[in-house]
């Protein structure tokens, strides 16, 4: 059940934290929501909207410069779950990155609205660097030879690592007609050519003969599309080829 106004998300807040021992009041020098405990020992900022936004998180920022407890609460719209601003594991990690406390007003028809609280100001962030994942960048930067995409480009195929080693392996079977993957291995230097024909990712190559592979049309295409790609590898490889014969 969505709400209308960013107002309804009021009362259920004022009710939880009323429960706890604060006493609340909104619109105090521009805060949406104020609780101060009744032995005066804490005091809380809410800021609320409908969803979460980069305005809210400002908003939260500034108030930070006055309080160092300001949670931001948003609505969790269950119809809405995959939406970028419902993705509250992400936005809990980033609210902890900056000192803010998250929590989320679930409304329902029949029952009351239920809070979840998704992090309490100050706390550390709890996902920490993913290693695998880091390892996996650093392979493929330095796998690709070169900087032959456009960063922040979409609706094209992106020239990886894998791709590279693909196009290597379709200019010997182009340089040199039908080959054994050994004699892919040996040209290309990719220890794991025979890998990269058998999957086949691309519809790049076919198995013409038992332990040799060909290049299909599909392939021709590649190499002419990303020349460029290979082509100072494919020089270099050429002259080896030549001094060999």
């Amino acid at each position: 059940m969505a709400v209308l106004r960013e107002e309804e998300l009021y009362t259920p807040i004022k009710r939880y934290f009323e429960s706890m021992g604060y006493v609340v009041k909104s619109e105090v020098l521009h805060c949406d929501l104020v609780a101060v405990h009744q032995d005066n020992s804490d005091t809380v900022i809410v800021e609320m909207k409908k969803t979460f936004n980069l305005a809210l998180l400002l908003q939260g920022i500034e108030r930070l410069r006055i309080n160092d407890k300001v949670y931001l609460a948003v609505e969790r719209n269950r119809k809405k779950s995959g939406a970028h601003n419902q993705r509250f594991g992400d936005l809990t990690e980033l609210c902890r990155m900056l000192g803010l406390g998250l929590m989320t007003v679930t409304f329902f028809k029949t029952k009351e609205p239920v809070i979840d609280l998704l992090a309490e100001p100050g706390e550390m962030p709890q996902r920490g660097i993913r290693r695998k994942r880091q390892a996996k960048l650093a392979h493929e930067f330095r796998e690709r030879s070169g900087d032959y995409n456009v960063g922040g480009s979409t609706g094209r195929k992106l020239v990886t690592a894998y791709r590279e080693k693909a196009l290597r392996c379709a200019w010997a079977l182009h340089a040199s007609g039908p080959l054994a993957p050994r004699q892919i291995a040996a040209i290309t230097g990719n220890s794991r050519c025979a890998e990269v024909l058998r999957n086949n990712y691309y519809n790049w190559f076919e198995r013409i003969a038992r332990g040799k592979y060909g290049l299909t049309p599909a392939g021709e295409a590649a190499l002419a599309q990303y020349g460029d790609v290979i082509a100072e590898w494919a020089a270099a490889a050429s002259a080896a080829l030549s001094s060999e014969r």
